[in-house]
């Protein structure tokens, strides 16, 4: 079953997806979930997060878990260097920080250039993907925010985020 519902009406939508490299994937995210991307900030560690989790930020009073996608990708961990960013993003109703290592353009697609994510992708984190698309000879992998954590590790974020508030 496709995530795009395959109509005309609805293949010529236009989507705006922001790409970004974390290692040297290319991924994307819908420019509607993405509140804005920030310069990495001194991050404050969280004791028993998920490994994956750096820390939490302030930023404007409020607290904000932030997500290492080379983590939580299982890529090999590098340092920040002068492209790295934080991208704020809406999680069903919460605000949370992704680090990337360089955020690269806005591109605009429409739905029908929006493949499903590949059958042969399986195991731990396939689910993270909504679909492809192209970008010059590059392909982009679609994240689908909701999956990138698990319902355990939502939880966990929220009692990270009100035991952060308390701190």
């Amino acid at each position: 079953m496709s995530t795009f519902p395959q109509n005309e009406q609805i293949d010529s939508q236009e989507v705006q997806l922001a790409c970004f490299h974390v290692g040297a994937e290319i991924y994307a995210l819908d420019i509607m979930r993405i509140r804005e991307i920030i310069r990495p900030q001194r991050l404050t560690p969280v004791p028993k997060a998920p490994a994956f989790i750096e820390g939490v930020i302030n930023l404007r009073s409020a607290v904000i878990p932030i997500i290492d996608l080379r983590k939580r990708f299982d890529q090999p961990v590098r340092e920040n260097s002068r492209k790295t960013r934080i991208i704020i993003c809406s999680l069903t109703g919460r605000i949370i920080g992704l680090i990337v290592d360089e955020v690269l353009e806005v591109c605009r697609y429409t739905r029908s250039e929006i493949q499903p994510a590949p059958h042969y992708l399986s195991g731990r984190g396939a689910d993270f993907f909504l679909g492809v698309c192209r970008r010059s000879d590059d392909l982009v992998m679609l994240l689908d925010l909701e999956k990138i954590l698990t319902s355990n590790e939502k939880i966990n974020l929220e009692l990270i985020n009100d035991h952060s508030v308390v701190s």
